[in-house]
């Protein structure tokens, strides 16, 4: 039976501050296979971030620390990796596609004197074959005229080809394995749809496996095979997509379904809002003292909630996870 490219068991990160200690990552199990496309979504703050700068072992290490019973990439413990090793496999192995071009992208550089560079280190290609090389993966991402575009530099491109270029970085080093981070972020629907379309074509084209990263539940149902829903540092709910998405079974994967705008809601903001927000619910106990992370918010909540020790992951038919009492109680199996 072949390795997962990703295997993930007991991971926990967080931070000191102040003397105190603030967990922001505690992940039971996951693992992404080769070739596949896994999707990751969550609000913003829930730890995703950290999650994929974690992979490549790139969090300040004081203050940030990090433990795991597994984290493997192709077999490889990534935490056991001496600095060279990781300089090796970040880039060659395991790349990454950042949420925010401008910041991901030196101002003072052409694309080309950029991409070059890269291709240098990690190919030991130079002079016209590197730059040869660079216009093929700006061709690749779909950027047109690829010579005139590697002579610009970052502040001369719009938000989607800034988007591409640092696509066309994250592949041009032949990485097997993709993490994109909030590829969309920032950018208006139609450039959004241009750059997810990008990104499946090239999946399925280089055969790369990809953690697809994200704050909307609709991109990942159309980019993903398997998708897990990250609450508080948590995987409350994973699965097929089609068993998320056509039978959800935690209170916070409803919500952000329900965030997810209608054909008839899509010219209507208010709606949308309307949508996405849930009733603030009384306070019968304080956040301290349940043991869900998201009672406080949760319609569904029941008594039992308030247990002691998380709800972990329990499965309820074929690759369908939830970590939620009330969906247990629900199915007779709590």
């Amino acid at each position: 039976m072949e390795l997962p490219h990703l295997e993930i068991e007991n991971l926990h990160v967080g931070f000191t501050a102040h003397e105190s200690y603030r967990r922001v990552l505690d992940v039971a199990h996951l693992h992404v296979d080769r070739g596949e496309a896994f999707g990751l979504v969550g609000e913003s703050g829930c730890g995703k971030s950290v999650l994929a700068l974690t992979l490549l072992r790139l969090l300040r290490c004081p203050p940030g620390q990090i433990s795991a019973s597994r984290l493997r990439f192709d077999g490889r413990d990534i935490l056991s990796l001496s600095e060279r090793e990781m300089r090796h496999l970040r880039g060659r192995e395991l790349s990454m596609i950042f949420q925010d071009p401008m910041s991901s992208m030196n101002p003072v550089f052409t694309v080309g004197s950029q991409l070059t560079k890269v291709i240098r280190r990690i190919h030991g290609e130079r002079g016209k074959q590197a730059r040869a090389r660079a216009a093929e993966f700006i061709r690749l991402v779909g950027l047109p005229d690829p010579e005139n575009t590697l002579t610009k530099y970052p502040h001369q491109l719009s938000g989607g080809e800034r988007q591409r270029v640092i696509i066309a970085l994250a592949l041009c080093c032949d990485a097997k394995f993709i993490i994109a981070d909030e590829p969309t972020r920032n950018l208006d629907v139609t450039v959004q749809a241009g750059i997810l379309k990008t990104i499946a074509r090239l999946r399925h084209e280089l055969g790369v496996s990809l953690l697809f990263i994200a704050n909307n539940l609709g991109l990942v149902s159309a980019m993903c095979d398997r998708v897990g829903i990250l609450l508080e540092g948590r995987i409350v709910e994973t699965g097929t997509v089609d068993e998320v998405i056509g039978d959800p079974r935690h209170p916070y994967t409803h919500m952000l379904l329900r965030a997810i705008p209608t054909t008839e809601e899509q010219g209507d903001a208010a709606s949308v809002l309307a949508a996405a927000m849930v009733p603030a619910l009384p306070l019968a106990v304080s956040s301290a003292d349940a043991a869900c992370p998201y009672y406080d918010r949760c319609p569904e909540r029941e008594a039992y909630c308030e247990s002691d020790g998380l709800p972990e992951l329990v499965g309820i038919g074929g690759s369908h996870e939830v970590a939620c009492r009330v969906a247990m109680v629900t199915r007779g199996e709590a």
